[in-house]
């Protein structure tokens, strides 16, 4: 193969990678917008707030991991701070590792987890 034919071929597939970045870009934006909009500023695992700056610390987490299924009542996500978001995928690839995996809508909630049992209660005194 000729050296001309394999720089447009190379620079075909780096235009396709880069307008493929680009999309997730563009609809990673859009659902985290509608996610920080639906949900209270905090990371449903550990609780911690956000405001500011910091918020940017908070991302979209898809239950199903599947970053395509968005559903506009934002069902399949929830807010986690990066350090709750990367331990959540570290578990899950550990999980998948041993043939464990569960989906997250598949498994019992666990009645010690409650982020936002007191959420109503934490609403009403900063009125």
């Amino acid at each position: 193969m000729s050296s001309k034919k394999t720089r447009t071929k190379t620079h075909k597939m780096n235009q396709i990678v880069s307008e493929a970045r680009q999309d997730r870009a563009r609809l990673e934006k859009t659902y985290r917008e509608r996610a920080l909009k639906m949900f209270p500023k905090l990371c449903a695992r550990c609780g911690r707030e956000f405001s500011g700056k910091k918020i940017r610390e908070l991302t979209v987490h898809h239950k199903d991991h599947n970053h395509d299924n968005n559903p506009p009542d934002g069902s399949n996500w929830e807010l986690l701070c990066i350090y709750c978001h990367d331990n959540e995928h570290s578990r899950h690839e550990v999980a998948e590792a041993y043939g464990e995996a569960t989906p997250d809508h598949e498994r019992e909630p666990s009645s010690s987890h409650r982020p936002f049992a007191d959420l109503e209660a934490l609403l009403k005194n900063k009125k």
